[in-house]
C-alpha cells in the first residue's frame, strides 16, 4: 500500500491490535497463574472491552480515512490527466509560436539582406551620379570656356571681316553721294 495518511492508520491500527493481544496473552497467563480472582478478571474485562471500543473506533477512522485517500487519489489522477492535457496543448502552442518565431526572423534576415544590397547598390549609383556631376561641370565649364573663347574669335574675325566691308561701303555710300550729286547737278544744269 502506498504510504499516505491511509496507511499511517492501517499501521496505527495494525499496532493497537498488537497490543491488545500481548494484554491479552499477559492477563490469561495470570489467571494461569494461579491468583484466578475474580476482580481481576472482571478489570481484564473491562480493559479488555475499553480496549475493543478503542479499537473499533481506530477502524472506523481507519476506513474513514481510506475514502478520504481514495478520494484523494481519484482527484489527483482527474488532475494529472488534466494537467497533462493542458501540457500538450502548451506544448504544441509553443512550438508553433517557436515555428512562427523562427519563420519571421528567417523572413527579417532576408530583408535586412535586400536591405543592405539596395543600401549597397544605392550608394554605387550615387557614386556613379556623383562622377557624371563632376563630368557634367567640367564639361559646362568647358563649354563657357570655350564659347568665350569662340565669341572672342568670332568677334575678332568679324572686326576682321567689318574692317574691310565698312571701307568697302564707306566707298560706295561715297560713290553714290557723288553720283547723286551729279545727277542732282546735271539735272539742274539741264533745267533752263
Amino acid at each position: 500500500m502506498a504510504a499516505g495518511p491511509g496507511a499511517l492508520a492501517f499501521r496505527q491500527l495494525r499496532d493497537v491490535a498488537a497490543a491488545q493481544e500481548a494484554l491479552i496473552e499477559r492477563l490469561l497467563r495470570r489467571e494461569r497463574g494461579g491468583a484466578g480472582r475474580a476482580e481481576q478478571h472482571e478489570v481484564l474485562a473491562r480493559r479488555l472491552a475499553k480496549e475493543e471500543e478503542e479499537h473499533g473506533k481506530t477502524k472506523m477512522l481507519l476506513v474513514k480515512e481510506s475514502e478520504k485517500l481514495q478520494f484523494a487519489l481519484g482527484e489527483i489522477e482527474v488532475l494529472s490527466k488534466q494537467l497533462e492535457r493542458e501540457r500538450r496543448v502548451f506544448e504544441k502552442t509553443l512550438a508553433s509560436v517557436k515555428s512562427k518565431a523562427l519563420k519571421e526572423s528567417t523572413k527579417k534576415d532576408k530583408l535586412i539582406s535586400k536591405c543592405n544590397e539596395i543600401e549597397h547598390h544605392i550608394l554605387k549609383q550615387e557614386d556613379i551620379l556623383n562622377g557624371k556631376e563632376n563630368e557634367i561641370k567640367a564639361l559646362q565649364h568647358f563649354i563657357t570656356r570655350q564659347k568665350q573663347v569662340l565669341k572672342s574669335q568670332t568677334l575678332l574675325q568679324s572686326r576682321q571681316r567689318i574692317g574691310p566691308l565698312k571701307t568697302g561701303l564707306m566707298k560706295q555710300t561715297f560713290i553714290l553721294r557723288v553720283f547723286v550729286w551729279n545727277l542732282v547737278q546735271g539735272k539742274s544744269a539741264r533745267q533752263p
